[in-house]
């Protein structure tokens, strides 16, 4: 597990430039998701356009992810662990 820890470590500053842009230009992410998807369905006449609104929903739910931080769990910290919440008053 040392080994993920270092590359989760090592890789935080890079996701966290990636997310700061995908936050940024969600909008415009957005609109080329959407544009592509639409491109795509009309060259194949409609055949796979289940498959192609499936894939532009994981597309865009993976990418509103990586915008908001939206993981559901915390970082780790570096003795391996999760933190603690803070203690009620």
């Amino acid at each position: 597990m040392r080994l993920l820890d270092n590359l989760r470590t090592r890789l935080s500053p890079a996701r966290d430039k990636v997310s700061h842009l995908a936050q940024k230009h969600e909008g415009k992410i957005q609109h080329g998701l959407d544009r592509a998807a639409h491109t795509v369905d009309r060259k194949t006449k409609g055949k796979y356009s289940d498959k192609i609104q499936s894939g532009t929903g994981r597309a865009k739910h993976a990418m509103d992810r990586l915008a908001h931080h939206d993981g559901g769990h915390t970082p780790p910290t570096p003795g391996g662990g999760t933190t603690p919440p803070p203690p009620a008053s």
